[in-house]
């Protein structure tokens, strides 16, 4: 614990300390002492025409306008427990709930009112609102337990007040809902500082967003001020974000993009130069690594399913509508995925593309390199904030839109009776393509989102390194070839034994004597040691709360080997 606490720095220990302390605990009660909760009118009663939209779009507008949403706003969470007591691991998975009630559909059901003028849509949303704020009293049960998740629902309505044309004056009932999230978001602001992740921003948008919508310069200028000390220190200048996860850098440029946008709908002041340099960096970032015919992304680091503002109906597996919206809004270019019909919404214009990927390049804790159809993406370090896996040196490797060598992916956070090992699992080092030194993971594990002891890393030339706290050392180098790919392991140390993994693609894959082959590729390994060849069932997640079968090639030998290389040939050309 001590040498966690060491890793992480002084300020977000003494920030969560201060948190957890009987005085700040005492304050923040104070803060969400009960109050009631508006009934409406939340939303206008006249919004404006929509922008011209293709056919196909605004049939998938009213068509998922018109489903019925589940109306559990819960879960296994009680509703009346203050909420800054409330166990959120105890009556089951959060996650889900959370989700539930960030208020997606405000969005969507003032597209559809848009459309259809007629349609009951505008009621439909004063329904929900209403019955949501009867369901959730203030500040009590599991949906007032997270700042984050009353940032991003005030982020929604926020937006969908935007989309009817009533951001500058929103009715009563809209003003008097924001003002009680706006209350929760400052409530436990170290708690917000302290993760160094997702939370320090979203909330800070909430912040910000609330005080413009109320004309609360005070929680502006808060909003403003956490926003621009969050991305200068969780967002390096090459674009890598704190949480490597391409699923939460999604998710931090959905935030930033609707909180620009807002910000310039409502007058806000501009944003600070340093801080929109470091925004259009993570823009780029994941520009790298979105598939551009799919939008797919690698399962990099955790993966919680998220799909914010969806403006386009993209869902979570197309990250391409968010790349697009972010880099109109926060880099003044295009990432060249096409008409998005969610940039239609907000009114913005094409602009000049941004510049191609490059064929190798190194950023954000990620070495890639693109060629000859193929993409091939290395986790590196340096670890500047907690990693969320133990996933040093996996390789993911990409054939066109095919995830050949893929991650193990999330799981769930609290997974459900009988599957606990899912988290354990898919976020240790055997549930990624990389060495396990004795069946152990690099670092060892603390908590259900720490790890202790930091591996040591460092580039080489082509590729990376680490060391563990053991003492054993890695080093992976990587060579494209055309169509192959040849990837190197050399390793030292005490260890006794190892483990190569390569988890695969789905697919008829058979042994031989030196490797697997398949219709998708081939892979031949050879060391300086006898190796043990086997193929084995694992398993992965391909979205939040699912797990699937998925082969396995395990590569096992005993010391003192100190080589194995992998031959990756693609297409099963031999």
């Amino acid at each position: 614990m001590i040498d966690a606490a060491w890793r992480l720095g002084p300020r977000p220990v003494l920030l969560a300390a201060w948190h957890r302390l009987p005085a700040a605990r005492a304050l923040a009660r104070q803060a969400l002492r009960d109050a009631p909760l508006p009934a409406g009118p939340f939303l206008p009663g006249s919004p404006p025409p929509a922008p011209p939209l293709p056919a196909k779009h605004v049939a998938e507008v009213l068509a998922h306008a018109a489903q019925p949403w589940p109306l559990d706003w819960h879960g296994p969470f009680p509703a009346g427990t203050p909420s800054l007591g409330l166990d959120l691991f105890r009556h089951g998975d959060i996650r889900p709930v959370w989700e539930r009630n960030r208020w997606a559909e405000l969005p969507l059901l003032a597209q559809a009112a848009r459309l259809d003028l007629g349609g009951g849509h505008l009621a439909r949303a004063e329904a929900l609102l209403a019955g949501w704020c009867r369901a959730n009293p203030a500040f009590r049960g599991p949906n007032w337990a997270c700042g984050q998740e009353a940032a991003l629902r005030a982020l929604h309505l926020a937006l969908a007040l935007a989309l009817l044309g009533a951001a500058g004056a929103p009715p009563p009932g809209a003003r008097a809902l924001l003002a009680l999230h706006g209350r929760r978001i400052a409530a436990t602001a170290a708690y917000a500082a302290a993760q160094d992740n997702n939370h320090t921003i979203s909330e800070a948008a909430g912040l910000l967003v609330c005080g413009l919508l109320l004309r609360r310069p005070g929680w502006a200028a808060q909003g403003e001020a956490r926003l621009r000390r969050g991305l200068l220190r969780l967002v390096a200048p090459d674009g890598g974000f704190a949480q490597l996860s391409t699923g939460y850098h999604r998710l931090l440029l959905d935030v930033l993009a609707v909180t620009e946008w807002l910000r310039r709908q409502l007058g806000g002041a501009p944003p600070d130069a340093a801080a929109m340099a470091r925004a259009a960096a993570a823009v780029s970032w994941l520009h790298r690594l979105v598939e551009p015919g799919t939008g797919a992304t690698p399962r990099l680091g955790h993966q919680d399913g998220s799909a914010f503002a969806d403006l386009s109906l993209a869902g979570p597996d197309d990250a391409r509508p968010s790349l697009e919206r972010a880099a109109r809004l926060l880099a003044g270019g295009s990432a060249g995925c096409g008409a998005d019909p969610g940039c239609a919404w907000l009114g913005l214009e094409d602009a000049a593309p941004l510049a191609d990927p490059p064929t190798a390049w190194a950023a954000g804790g990620l070495r890639g390199w693109h060629g000859a159809g193929a993409r091939a993406f290395l986790r590196t370090g340096p670890l500047r904030f907690r990693p969320g896996q133990a996933d040093l040196l996996h390789l993911d490797l990409w054939d066109g839109a095919l995830n050949l060598l893929r991650d193990g992916g999330t799981g769930a956070y609290n997974p459900p009776p009988g599957a606990e090992w899912w988290h354990a699992h898919l976020s240790g080092t055997a549930a990624h393509n990389t060495i396990a030194f004795d069946g152990a993971d690099q670092m060892p594990r603390l908590s259900r989102f720490l790890f202790a002891r930091w591996p040591r890393t460092g580039w080489l030339p082509e590729g990376a390194w680490l060391r563990d706290h053991r003492g054993n050392r890695q080093e992976r180098c990587i060579r494209a070839e055309g169509r192959r790919w040849i990837v190197e392991d050399r390793v030292a140390g005490g260890f006794a034994s190892l483990a190569l993994r390569w988890r695969l693609a789905p697919g008829a894959w058979q042994m031989d004597a030196a490797g697997v082959a398949g219709p998708l590729a081939r892979l031949t390994l050879s060391g300086d040691a006898p190796l043990d060849l086997r193929l084995e069932a694992g398993w992965e997640s391909p979205a939040y709360g699912a797990m699937r079968p998925v082969p396995v090639l395990v590569a096992r030998a005993r010391a003192p080997v100190s080589r194995i290389t992998t031959i990756i040939t693609l297409d099963n050309h031999l």
